[in-house]
């Protein structure tokens, strides 16, 4: 994974952005300043800053925003920007993200109120997208330099940015490349200026070598100036870009110097359905899949040829998931052994296998036959429907049947001792719940069925629902389904598959991809022997770690199907695991879940984000103790190393060590109304200063006229806005062909 130094350098990071007291401007009679929890973000609606919003969104930091377009919005101010509280001067913002250095304008009251701010408090600025210039510390992107597409190139996290607010990265920031026809990321990389004005200078913290030259030109940097910091950021992205989310915690993290309330970590865990069981196999003469209802029926002829993983197979996962240290997360069907039994002589060898190697896995209740769990379906036409009953209602799958399926499954696993959380389930095809179109309500009979089997966490489909829900006891878990299809067992049926749905009726396909939404076509069919390899792998490979560096807990589900034959899951999942070691630090791990903690996760953080949004919570900091009213919720903060968490009997360590932070979540003690944690010493709220050599603090220079050639930022171009996942995934999510 990293290198053994990054680990060293994560150390540093740790005290190199904690150093420093806000002391300029100051009087030196004046309370230790209260500084609010909260970043103000300052947004001209472009996708920079509307990334830096997505971050802070995600990881429950709370921010406040004004909108330079909007009209009556609030004047920048000092009123706007502090006050005092109890005698105690008040900074209300920690941090400042700007779409530039400077969008008011020259001689702006409003940017010098943010100044003079900044100064006084130590609070640190984020341009989000400025231009390479000597305002911001750096010469124009000219001899040398280079303005243009960033599109496939490879930036570097410099020594500097390892050892400070980058320390998390292994090095290596490739910028996507995703279209030849779309610029993604335009940029401007540029050098420091040789003479910078007494006492500022600039640091590099991400840069790119500048094409026909030996330089490197800088990304982001940090230029320090009059008593002030600011992040330059020279090109432009948006959230949901691989670069930005690589990038994402260290702009956070600088900006609030490593102290702030909300946390950011990257996930991944693995579900594999229908394990004990087998899955409907693809027809690549007929396109289309033996047993589902539009696949011929009874006495056509049509003969299914289900997939099943063999007792070999499941030693290779049990080697697998320790290999890598991924214990896959096994829904499996009891009666799928059962039925297998009975047709060969009472022995199940992959059953066996899998009882012996179940302390490889984690194991999940996903019903004892799989059974469509929803309404009763009309299978006599296609697609199917809900079958009605004689008064025109819909006949629904009773509770006793769906009781039955959660109970024999657990019985089973009870038999064979295998650990199984009772809480925890999956439904066949998450049915029970509403399945649209055909059926837009809850099978009424799950919620009861779910409080009688004690199922507290079930799974849902991100894809139709991505938010948490309640029914009855349980809280729903959405999983991402990835692309790799349930009825395929050999690439060639994946390839074969994928070209049906993803190329015109012209060449050959479906023609779905011409007339479904967010789909779009390829240029022409994938080669069956080599088409997984060179194009899906690297697709799907992208979009999950794409999922995964975004701290969404969610789980991706795939099929045991995908384990058996070819077993094409595996070069999926590797390339995942590949890529992320490869650009992440050791002080960075995957982080894997059970399902029941994921739902948790997830839990906490809306009852955290209703709480913010309700102004029922709240946190400031005071020399080194940050303290964070609430009405019982749960906090979520990341804090730096050595920081601990105030109990009524004196302190703990607060949280875990994660990317050279402590992060976590942390309650109220006993009776107390507020969340108190202790910060080591020396972790006061003032600007860093970046490191000057003395080559860099000489007299300033005049400010030169922009050259010939050079522009302002470009405007934000179609790459810029808009998010090319490719085929069947503009949003992100996958298209899966229904289990049937």
């Amino acid at each position: 994974m990293g290198r053994a130094t990054r680990l060293a350098a994560a150390c540093a990071a740790a005290a190199l952005l904690t150093i420093g007291v806000p002391a300029t401007g100051a009087n030196a009679a004046e309370p230790t300043p209260r500084i609010d929890l909260r970043v103000l973000v300052v947004t001209d609606g472009g996708p920079a800053t509307q990334a830096i919003i997505a971050e802070l969104e995600g990881s429950g930091t709370p921010y406040t925003t004004v909108d330079l377009a909007a009209a009556g919005r609030p004047k920048i101010d000092e009123a706007f920007l502090s006050d005092s509280v109890d005698g105690r001067p008040r900074a209300r913002y920690q941090a400042v993200v700007l779409p530039d250095d400077n969008p008011f304008g020259d001689g702006s009251a409003e940017m010098a109120a943010l100044a003079s701010y900044e100064k006084r408090f130590g609070i640190r600025q984020v341009d989000a997208y400025t231009y390479a210039r000597p305002a911001v510390g750096l010469n124009y992107a000219q001899n040398p330099g280079y303005m243009g597409s960033l599109d496939g190139r490879t930036a570097q996290v410099t020594a500097a940015g390892a050892s400070g607010p980058f320390g998390y990265l292994d090095g290596r920031i490739p910028f996507e490349d995703n279209s030849a026809s779309v610029t993604e990321s335009y940029g401007y990389l540029a050098v420091p200026l040789d003479q910078q004005a007494p006492g500022a200078g600039y640091t590099s913290y991400v840069d790119a070598p500048i094409d026909g030259t030996s330089a490197r030109g800088s990304l982001i940097g940090e230029y320090t100036h009059d008593g002030r910091s600011e992040l330059v950021v020279t090109f432009v992205y948006n959230q949901h870009q691989s670069q930005y989310r690589l990038l994402a915690r260290g702009i956070v993290e600088w900006a609030t110097q490593g102290i702030h309330l909300g946390a950011d970590r990257n996930y991944l865990a693995v579900h594999v359905d229908d394990v004990l069981g087998s899955d409907d196999r693809w027809d690549t003469e007929l396109n289309c899949t033996p047993g589902d209802i539009d696949c011929g029926s009874a006495g056509s002829g049509v003969e299914n040829d289900p997939i099943r993983m063999t007792a070999a197979d499941a030693e290779h996962a049990e080697q697998w998931s320790r290999s890598h240290d991924l214990p896959l997360d096994l829904a499996y069907n009891a009666g799928g052994s059962e039925s297998y039994k009975e047709e060969h002589d009472g022995t199940d060898p992959l059953a066996q296998r899998l009882i012996t190697d179940q302390s490889a896995f984690r194991w999940i209740n996903h019903t004892y036959n799989h059974p469509f769990l929803g309404c009763v379906q009309d299978t006599g036409v296609v697609p199917w429907r809900c079958a009605e009953d004689p008064l025109g209602g819909t006949r629904w799958v009773g509770l006793g049947e769906i009781a039955s399926q959660i109970d024999d499954n657990l019985a089973w696993a009870g038999r064979n001792n295998i650990a199984v959380d009772r809480g925890e389930l999956v439904t066949g095809e998450h049915s029970g719940l509403r399945t649209l179109p055909q059926q837009p309500e809850d099978n009424p009979n799950l919620s009861p069925a779910l409080t009688l089997t004690g199922v507290t966490s079930l799974a849902s489909d991100n894809s139709r629902e991505r938010e948490q829900r309640t029914l009855g006891p349980a809280r729903t878990v959405p999983r991402f389904p990835m692309n790799i299809f349930y009825n395929a067992g050999r690439t060639a049926e994946q390839v074969d598959e994928y070209n049906w749905i993803y190329t015109r009726k012209a060449d050959g396909g479906s023609g779905l991809c011409e007339t479904t939404a967010n789909t779009t076509c390829l240029p022409e069919p994938l080669d069956t022997a080599t088409g997984y390899a060179s194009y899906i792998v690297p697709l799907e490979s992208r979009i999950a770690l794409s999922h995964v560096i975004a701290n969404d807990p969610r789980p991706h589900f795939i099929h045991q199907s995908n384990l058996a034959e070819d077993r094409i899951a595996y070069p999926v999942l590797e390339k995942v695991l590949a890529d992320y070691a490869g650009l992440h630090a050791d002080n960075t791990p995957l982080v894997n879940l059970r399902m029941k903690d994921i739902g948790s996760e997830l839990r906490r953080r809306a009852a955290w984000d209703a709480a913010v949004d309700a102004g029922r919570v709240s946190g400031y900091r005071i020399g080194d103790t940050v303290t964070v009213t609430t009405d019982g919720s749960h906090v979520p903060a990341t804090l730096p190393p050595g920081t601990e968490l105030a109990q009524t009997q004196g302190g703990v360590p607060f949280g875990s060590p994660y990317a050279g932070r402590r992060s976590g979540w942390a309650g109220p003690a006993g009776l107390q109304s507020a969340v108190v944690f202790t910060l080591p010493g020396g972790a006061t709220p003032a600007a860093e200063s970046a490191p000057v050599t003395a080559a860099r603090v000489q007299k300033p220079a005049p400010e030169p006229v922009l050259p010939s050639g050079v522009r302002e930022p470009v405007p934000y171009g179609p790459g810029d806005t808009a998010v090319s996942y490719g085929l069947g995934d503009t949003a992100g999510e996958s298209v899966r062909q229904p289990r049937r």
